[in-house]
């Protein structure tokens, strides 16, 4: 049976929304991570607001996902912390910024810790979400009233802030070589923190995630591009929440596939989805979703500061107990994958080979679904038949 990976994800997310969230009142008092998230629905009418943990105290650690795969923190932690947010709402205009709620939102973003907050609901918050795109948070309900104590802003954040003449493109491209954690930059480019005057608003979060992800990934590949290429095919390896992750890199010019499998997550399904660009970078958005450009930067960062450049296929499974957290999974476990020892291998079918002992899904699946991966492997060989020896799965 064929089946999109839209349609798959609507079906395990559906499956995974009885987790409970906190209980909260129509009235809470709290800190903010910091976090807000930015809706799409309706846009440019769209649902703000922050998100907000029952709790006083330092809660950055709820909303830095650079922070929990470095910790090792279990996929039960990492829920844990995002189901305790809850998320108050209004409906503004995109770019409507001149209020006192948005410039609330946007202190929040641009805050160096997190910010003491009061909030009241028009009814008791309920509900959880979870996604492939963003990282889950718990209940939500429309803010009768919200307030926040000042706090002390990011200082790369609060420039960038002030600048009314730098374009929003290198805003993110100016915070990402400062080493500011991409969580942050994304926010604050989120709450229309960034860019040229009049020309600045509210971004969904969905949609800021992989723009500050796109735009990040095509000013590496600009400078990949001009290094020299590799000399072995190489391969990177790495797991953690219910997830194997290959990055093979290969002695070849700038060319890019990602291809994920969901094997037994809900039953007995075995889903591969999968999309490649080659040496020029994709026009059209990606049939996988934001996953495609947040993998794709996480290998080019890697590519960059190793100042080389090669062809990555990066395999990745989900196996039973996953559950989608947003894309801050894949990027934060493609940059550990780049982070281990690379094992170095004669061609591409002997990494292959390896890779058969490691995996649950057969290599087969993968070569077949994949469209770059099967393109290399027949450019240097005569015949699949000749890598699908018995005993290579």
């Amino acid at each position: 049976m064929n089946i999109g990976k839209g349609a798959y994800l609507k079906q395990l997310t559906a499956a995974t929304m009885q987790m409970k969230s906190v209980n909260v009142g129509k009235e809470m008092e709290g800190s903010s991570p910091p976090s807000v998230f930015i809706g799409s629905w309706n846009y440019p009418d769209v649902f703000a607001g922050p998100m907000i943990a029952p709790v006083h105290g330092d809660t950055t650690v709820m909303d830095m996902p650079e922070s929990w795969i470095a910790q090792n923190k279990t996929q039960e932690e990492i829920i844990g912390f995002r189901l305790n947010l809850v998320r108050g709402k209004q409906i503004v205009n995109a770019a409507a910024l001149d209020n006192r709620f948005i410039e609330k939102l946007q202190e929040i973003a641009l805050a160096d810790g997190s910010i003491e907050s009061e909030a009241a609901f028009t009814s008791e918050p309920r509900g959880v979400s979870l996604s492939e795109e963003h990282t889950p948070f718990g209940p939500s309900a429309p803010l009768e009233r919200f307030e926040i104590e000042s706090g002390t802003w990011n200082r790369n954040l609060e420039k960038v802030y002030y600048d009314t003449d730098l374009l929003a493109t290198d805003a993110v491209l100016d915070l990402h070589r400062q080493g500011v954690p991409f969580s942050s930059i994304q926010k604050a480019f989120s709450v229309g923190t960034m860019g040229r005057g009049t020309r600045r608003h509210l971004v969904p979060t969905r949609w800021s995630i992989t723009a500050c992800d796109t735009m990040i990934a095509d000013r590496l590949l600009k400078e990949v591009k001009k290094c020299p290429v590799i000399d072995s095919v190489r391969l990177h390896e790495f797991s953690s929440l219910h997830n194997n992750y290959a990055v093979m890199l290969m002695p070849t010019g700038w060319q890019y596939e990602w291809s994920e499998a969901f094997l037994h997550v809900l039953g007995n399904e075995e889903y591969v989805f999968s999309d490649y660009e080659g040496h020029a970078k994709k026009t059209e958005y990606s049939s996988v979703g934001g996953c495609y450009y947040s993998c794709k930067m996480a290998v080019l960062e890697a590519l960059a500061q190793q100042k080389k450049q090669a062809g990555a296929i990066i395999l990745r499974e989900a196996l039973p107990g996953y559950v989608p957290m947003g894309v801050f999974n894949v990027r934060e476990n493609v940059r550990s994958a780049m982070q281990q020892p690379a094992q170095e291998f004669e061609d591409l079918k002997s990494a292959l080979a390896h890779l058969s002992g490691k995996f649950v899904l057969p290599v087969k699946r993968f070569i077949d679904e994949g469209t770059l991966l099967r393109q290399n492997l027949c450019e240097r060989q005569s015949t699949l038949r000749d890598f699908l020896l018995p005993g290579t799965n």
